[in-house]
């Protein structure tokens, strides 16, 4: 195995030498100054670096040492640097912790310590790369092209794969670009018609004097332009599969013909006498709502009702929760391959948008996007403009965990005051506190007096008074 990458900013010459002898587990790369650690990052990226604070043009300051720190975790977060500070600098040191280092190490270097520090941070390092690997990695699904850890959507897999082995109709329900036809190939390849034609026709992109002669064909003669007999969809899929897409725009005479050859699987080429058996399994999908199509008469309920044996309803990608992440590293990883770049990953922003836009195109909208984005990014790292998305306005949520408790606290405090017209008394019950604790959390978090209902005032405060504590 290669060895692993050490990055050394480092401008003191002495050190350099002591480094590079000291390290020979590792490859070692040196950088004098902010330009040249930034370039190898850019082009190594090296899993540890030790980073002095003292860097040209201030080797007497550490502003050049935390300027370079900054650009080094904006190229790398994953990156985990280890800082050298001067005696008596540890307030520096902390303060490099804080903007997001490792590790720190004060000199005169001890270099036992310091390998110990470098073997902590590429053991973490490589459980970290391991971790997103197994996040960015598909659940395994019975489902081919479909990219899922969803419970819903693996749920639905899991249908197709229980309805592909009967010969029923089956009627998808979903909105556009939720992958409804890769769901019908699969009924088509799991089921013991697999090695017989899945024939595919979309009912609303067909215009409808043209849309009966694709499904039935026609004879030569049978109309103006009709010069040689034509087989029809139906019959080209004997044997297989039918799937008709946007069956909610078929037109209405079209929908008794479909009827009749549902009841009976006998088809009748126009211009023709010939009645025609065929043998075929009929899979259709819809992003209409069918129920609404019946009642205003548009679309014939018996045509419904032997449709629909078996109705799968697809959710939509905004319901999928971590799903959108899943597939956008997904299709990243796919079009890095397919465009030859070297994409690494998603900004904080840009993760962000993924994962508060509404995607009303579903999957097939997140594809095109990432495929754009791929192309079109100049960075390492995809940004919410690179996607065509809006940033986020101000600053993203803190993630540290204390914050993220508070934040759940205050929500649901709130949350209780509203359903009991802000009553203390019945607030408290809710949440399962005193009265005396409520107020005191209140307080905390700067619920004014408003909040207050008028006759349930705030418990006077004594000595007794009950405290809470917050627990980290």
């Amino acid at each position: 195995m290669s060895k692993p990458k050490l990055l050394i900013v480092e401008d003191d010459e002495g050190l350099c030498s002591q480094y590079r002898w000291a390290f020979p587990a590792c490859e070692v790369l040196m950088a004098h100054a902010r330009p040249q650690a930034v370039a190898l990052v850019k082009r190594e990226s090296p899993p540890v670096a030790i980073m002095d604070l003292g860097l040209p043009p201030d080797p007497d300051g550490v502003s050049e040492g935390f300027a370079t720190l900054s650009d080094v975790l904006r190229i790398a977060p994953q990156t985990k640097i280890i800082v050298v500070t001067g005696n008596g600098e540890r307030k520096n040191a902390l303060r490099a912790i804080a903007a997001g280092a490792y590790d720190f190490c004060e000199k005169p270097v001890e270099i036992e310590v310091l390998r110990t520090i470098i073997e902590r941070g590429l053991n973490l390092h490589r459980l970290e790369e391991e971790n997103r690997r197994l996040v960015a990695a598909p659940v395994s699904s019975p489902i081919e092209r479909i990219v899922t850890g969803n419970a819903g959507m693996l749920k639905v897999c899991r249908d197709i794969e229980k309805i592909a082995t009967t010969n029923v109709p089956v009627l998808l329900l979903g909105e556009s670009g939720t992958g409804k036809e890769a769901l019908a190939k699969a009924v088509h390849d799991l089921g013991p018609r697999a090695k017989q034609p899945f024939v595919a026709i979309n009912c609303g992109a067909i215009p409808e004097n043209l849309l009966e002669s694709e499904l039935f064909g026609h004879e030569r003669g049978a109309f103006t332009g009709a010069v040689k007999q034509t087989i029809g969809k139906i019959e080209n899929a004997h044997k297989g599969t039918l799937f008709l897409d946007e069956i909610g725009d078929l037109p209405h005479p079209l929908q008794v013909k479909l009827l009749r050859f549902l009841q009976d699987q006998i088809v009748e080429r126009i211009g023709g006498r010939q009645k025609i058996q065929v043998d075929v399994r009929i899979v259709s999908a819809t992003n209409a709502n069918l129920d609404e199509k019946i009642g205003q008469g548009v679309f014939r309920g018996d045509l419904f009702y032997r449709m629909n044996a078996f109705t799968i309803r697809i959710p939509p990608l905004r319901d999928r929760g971590t799903d959108i992440v899943l597939l956008a590293n997904f299709f990243l990883n796919r079009f890095n391959q397919e465009f030859g770049r070297g994409i690494r990953g998603f900004t904080e922003h840009a993760t962000h948008a993924l994962n508060t836009h509404e995607w009303p195109g579903n999957v097939r909208e997140l594809e095109n996007r990432l495929k754009r984005a791929v192309v079109m990014a100049d960075r390492r790292l995809i940004d919410a403009v690179d996607l065509e998305l809006a940033p986020p306005i101000g600053d993203l949520p803190d993630l540290d965990i204390r914050s993220a408790r508070l934040r759940a606290e205050r929500d649901v405090i709130q949350e209780a005051l509203v359903r009991s017209n802000n009553t203390l008394s019945v607030a408290a019950r809710m949440l399962g506190v005193s009265r005396p604790t409520l107020y005191g959390l209140m307080e905390a978090h700067g619920f004014g007096n408003e909040a207050i209902r008028s006759g349930d005032a705030a418990p006077a405060t004594t000595g007794a008074t009950e405290t809470t504590t917050q627990n980290d």
